[in-house]
């Protein structure tokens, strides 16, 4: 018997009140399908989701089923970069999936729809399918369409400072303003939002070829009513999240984010996936397999295409058959199939030739896109997880967008004890080529883990600093983010982490090929292994925590319970 059933028995009044929501009698007996969007006019990654919300019903209704739809919006991290609104950024993927769980668990749903977009809410939604292990799946919300000359909206972070310096009019600012963000859907780059779309898909709880649809297209709203009558078969099937979020899916999802290049948060948000289903994802299983598979796509900002062009050139199936001969292509997916049956469904069903039909419009092909593993456009993955005496745990490091010439480098640590602090040294003028800026009480435990991207623009963009300059921090990056920037350092500084420890004008030596970070000098002297842990337990015998900021509310809540960034940055009840 149904769940929905069973607990129509012990609770007359429920029904009551549904009836009283405009629902039939019939439909009391029917399938109960909770249809949960982050719809709200938060950001143009969230504003349309109420449309695919309604498709999404319609295709509940026509398999039979009854829908409920839901709602909890997400915040924006571009909206809320440059103040403290990005401390709640981490933290809101916590409150979205325990929303989610609420919706589910209070009401009697029998199956589940989650619609989302974008960088915190995707993830979010996906440890909310694992934890309920519920028939469900996930509907991405799709791509922008970009602006004039395939611009993205990261663009205004040059722009902003431009004005800054004088150098860029306010009338010429609007411009960009204007032509930046042209339709709704999640930001034209390889950001986190479309690197989780990606996950979504690989994991095999979207519908194939569903991540990055363009979404002022039919297309995504199809993909939409696809999933509400979907929903039903995975009911009638008993197919849960469970069975299919195995290691071999997370495998598969981890060689296709380094086939895309993905955004380093992919290291926090999977392995939080991973522990709803009692999959312990180590961060180092990403170092091993970037290592084989190599970057197919130049996505922006690090490389040359916006991802509306990624789903043309026929999107994450694309890259799957690309690299088909490493993936598992026996692992499950919520089409009740396999991979390797998802992509040979999606060839005989011509997906592949209407997808890439489009960029005719673009006079491209579709390897002028997506390259073959035989001819990547980048060997050696997007992806590094450095070890040493700063980041004993391990940090992370898109490499991909690192300049070759930064991948060894040598410098003396700039540290500061917060972004503002770093931000204002690199526009002043303060920050010298060679040094390696350290941003340090940036961790969950310390603010919240919020994103970096303020700083590695004002670096990126700064042409004596660009190929010279490194940023180390226990906070993490946009996906947007490029240049020589190391996230995720741990442990954290607010918990005594190394990084906590590093004085001006120390020697950090950064090691992308052989994988190390570590403090190797002190004053600008360099000093062996031995003598440097001397110095470091020393200083750490004088360490005292500071305060750090907020301690009440969600976000005190959280940095109380954040587990370390290299497990995922989860609330963690002991």
């Amino acid at each position: 018997m149904l769940r929905s059933q069973q607990l129509r028995e012990v609770n007359a009044q429920g029904d009551s009140l549904r009836l009283g929501t405009g629902w039939n009698i019939q439909d009391l007996a029917k399938p109960q399908v909770l249809v949960d969007s982050v719809f709200g006019e938060s950001h143009p990654g969230s504003y349309h989701l109420d449309r695919l919300a309604e498709a999404a019903k319609i295709g509940v209704y026509e398999k039979g089923g009854k829908p409920a739809v839901y709602t909890v919006t997400d915040m924006c991290d571009g909206i809320a970069m440059g103040h403290d609104g990005m401390n709640y950024s981490l933290v809101s993927r916590e409150i979205i999936a325990a929303m989610v769980e609420i919706h589910a668990l209070s009401g009697h749903f029998d199956g589940m729809v989650l619609i989302s977009s974008c960088d915190k809410s995707i993830p979010a939604h996906l440890i909310a399918l694992a934890r309920l292990d519920m028939p469900g799946l996930h509907v991405p919300g799709g791509a922008m369409m970009p602006g004039p000359g395939y611009m993205s909206s990261e663009k205004l972070y040059e722009c902003g400072n431009q004005v800054l310096k004088g150098e860029m009019t306010q009338e010429e600012l609007l411009y960009y303003q204007n032509q930046a963000c042209p339709t709704c859907g999640a930001c034209q780059f390889m950001g986190t939002a479309s690197t989780m779309q990606v996950m979504s898909e690989a994991l095999g709880l979207a519908l194939p070829g569903s991540a990055l649809t363009p979404a002022v297209t039919n297309k995504i709203t199809q993909n939409a009513n696809r999933a509400g009558r979907q929903s039903l078969e995975l009911l009638a099937r008993d197919i849960r999240p469970s069975r299919i979020l195995t290691r071999k899916a997370f495998e598969n999802a981890i060689m296709v984010h380094a086939a895309v290049s993905g955004s380093t948060n992919a290291v926090l948000h999977l392995p939080a996936i991973a522990r709803e289903v009692g999959i312990e994802l180590d961060p180092r299983v990403f170092d091993e397999i970037h290592r084989k598979i190599p970057v197919l796509v130049s996505l922006k900002t690090s490389g040359k295409w916006p991802t509306e062009l990624l789903w043309y050139a026929g999107g994450v199936p694309g890259i799957m058959r690309e690299i088909k001969d490493f993936l598992h292509l026996d692992a499950l997916t919520v089409t009740g199939k396999t991979v390797g049956e998802n992509l040979a469904d999606l060839e005989a069903g011509g997906f592949f030739r209407q997808t890439t039909s489009f960029l005719v419009n673009y006079g491209l092909k579709k390897e002028d896109i997506i390259h073959p593993v035989a001819d990547p456009y980048k060997p050696g993955g997007g992806l590094a997880v450095l070890t040493g005496n700063l980041a004993p745990e391990g940090a992370v490091v898109k490499h991909a967008a690192v300049a070759p010439e930064m991948h060894n480098h040598v410098g003396p640590a700039r540290p500061f004890n917060s972004e503002e602090e770093a931000v204002a040294a690199i526009l002043e003028g303060r920050i010298n080529p060679g040094d390696v800026v350290i941003i340090r009480y940036e961790g969950p435990r310390g603010a919240g883990m919020p994103e970096m991207l303020k700083t590695t623009e004002a670096i990126y963009t700064n042409p004596d600093l660009v190929a010279t300059t490194a940023l180390v921090t226990d906070g993490r990056f946009s996906g947007a983010s490029r240049g020589p920037c190391i996230g995720h350092v741990s442990p954290e500084a607010a918990v005594g982490g190394a990084i906590a420890l590093v004085e001006e004008g120390d020697l950090i030596a950064i090691d992308i090929p052989g994988r190390s970070l570590a403090i190797i000098g002190v004053g600008g002297e360099s000093k062996g292994a031995a003598e440097m842990d001397a110095i470091l337990a020393e200083r750490r015998a004088r360490w005292q925590p500071p305060k750090t900021g907020v301690s009440k509310g969600v976000l005190g809540l959280f940095k109380r319970l954040a587990a370390s960034p290299m497990k995922g940055a989860y609330m963690e009840v002991k």
